[in-house]
């Protein structure tokens, strides 16, 4: 079965058009967080609730169609990365059939894995869109959102050419960073989050929204230890992605 096979049309009504001037160069994986496809697929598609995406994937792998790629689909909400903050306006975002935290958070599906990845070197294969920019709803949205969280399997991407993973990480001698830090090193650890996409303030504090920052960047890289606090562990691979994607 080709990638074509697994498509149903599925047209949502909440889209606009794209910024005039300003290619694709995003792509935002999401969970669903809804307890069927069918309620997932019904909402997307909902003009009332005005939010959309441009594909759905349903946990057999099929894959539904809501919104063309040319044009801007509602699914990022208030969110930045890079220094964007249209993030609709420039991304193809997909979302993944999953209950989510909220209903029964549980592993993705070796066949719904399949149609990811396939739709996501389609996409990739249309759009020039950066490695660093395959990212999660958390990343882009770390104060609002968790998904699509600690159990999607981002390395399995990375193997096929989707998105970045850290190789072989030294651990730095640092020390631990959490709620009650405020130091030179806080802001270090801030510069190098912006530096990496994440949209954070450079102010040394260790806020509310560092600690977000943190825990949305283990979900994605480091999801055996996801509790906000950086450690060795978690500042060491931040620092290697960096070299990774800035070499």
């Amino acid at each position: 079965m080709t990638l074509s096979d697994k498509v149903i049309e599925r047209p949502s009504p909440n889209k606009d058009e794209r910024p005039p001037g300003k290619p694709v160069s995003h792509l935002i994986l999401h969970y669903t967080g809804m307890k069927t496809a069918q309620e997932a697929v019904d909402r997307l598609t909902d003009p009332e609730a005005r939010v959309s995406a441009h594909y759905t994937i349903d946990e057999a792998g099929n894959i539904y169609r809501h919104v063309d790629e040319a044009e801007r689909a509602w699914h990022a909400g208030v969110s930045s990365w890079r220094g964007e903050e249209d993030i609709n306006g420039t991304s193809v975002g997909i979302e993944i059939v999953n209950p989510g935290h909220e209903f029964g958070y549980r592993a993705f599906p070796a066949a719904q894995m399949e149609s990811v990845i396939a739709l996501c070197k389609d996409v990739l294969g249309r759009h020039v869109i950066p490695d660093r920019n395959v990212v999660a709803h958390s990343d882009v949205a770390p104060t609002r959102k968790m998904d699509p969280g600690e159990k999607f399997p981002w390395p399995a991407l990375a193997e096929e050419g989707v998105g970045v993973w850290p190789q072989t990480v030294v651990l730095q001698n640092v020390p631990l960073l959490g709620p009650t830090s405020s130091s030179p090193r806080v802001r270090k650890l801030q510069r190098q989050f912006q530096q990496f996409g994440y949209g954070v303030l450079a102010h040394g504090l260790y806020d509310s929204t560092t600690q977000a920052v943190v825990t949305a960047f283990q979900r994605h890289f480091r999801p055996s230890g996801v509790d906000g606090l950086a450690d060795a562990e978690t500042q060491s691979i931040l620092s290697h992605l960096i070299e990774m994607v800035d070499a």
